[in-house]
């Protein structure tokens, strides 16, 4: 049985994505190479996706790796893509048995097929559970999305009079996720990195000086409750 929340709050948002920002210097502060850092923002990873749930959150969005991090330097790249398979390996059986629905955002032509391989395996494990959809955004960059969607409507020929918001929806890595309702971006930066440039257009943010390693519960309440605060007109009075 997962805890209860503590202080339950309305309204809950149905979809929370999440710029988990902060690993580096988390290890920084700590003497410790980059890549342990990476390690230590992989281990709450299960604890905050189980507490989004209690609070009736129905999709989570993780921004794991961008088409940006791409330029970082090689061994640190190697090690990461070595931690997400680790991360897949260790965590897929656990999810899959509470009820988590795997999904994949971005890219995956970029990543080894060994890893490919484990990603699929991972999504199809998954694919009828209903507890909460949790979606890792990996070799994921907004523009590079937006990109891919219009070439693949050029691809289907489509008149431009057929185009509307809702298939353009369609066509982007998210079509079977909803719009995030709150974004959340830990460790501080005030910026949105690329991240669902599209699907965010009315989304609420929440910036926190947390570093990831370090964001709980009590974070993820005051993400909630500052949300649940906020009046979402959509350009309406």
């Amino acid at each position: 049985m997962w805890p209860g929340p503590k202080y339950p709050q309305s309204p809950i948002p149905n979809h929370v994505a999440i710029i988990m920002d902060g690993n580096g210097r988390w290890a920084k502060q700590r003497n410790l190479p980059r890549l342990a850092g990476h390690r230590a923002g992989t281990e709450n990873i299960r604890s905050v996706i189980r507490c989004f749930a209690d609070y009736g959150v129905r999709y989570l969005t993780l921004f794991a790796f961008s088409t940006e991090n791409w330029n970082r330097p090689r061994d640190e790249i190697q090690g990461l893509m070595g931690i997400l398979e680790e991360v897949i390996d260790r965590e897929t059986q656990s999810l899959h048995d509470e009820g988590v629905r795997l999904f994949h955002i971005g890219r995956l032509g970029g990543f080894s097929p060994q890893l490919q391989q484990k990603i699929k395996h991972a999504v199809e494990l998954t694919k009828d559970n209903t507890r909460v959809t949790l979606g890792v955004a990996a070799d994921y960059g907004g523009r590079v999305e937006i990109k891919d969607a219009v070439k693949r409507i050029l691809s289907d020929r489509l008149s431009p009079e057929s185009i509307t918001e809702a298939l353009f929806s369609s066509y982007l890595y998210t079509a079977a996720l909803p719009d995030p309702d709150l974004i959340i971006r830990t460790g501080g930066e005030m910026r949105i990195s690329n991240f669902l440039l599209w699907q965010a257009a009315y989304s609420e943010y929440y910036f926190t000086p947390t570093l990831w390693p370090d964001f709980g519960k009590e974070d993820i309440e005051g993400a909630l409750i500052a949300y649940s605060q906020r009046e979402r007109r959509f350009g309406r009075i």
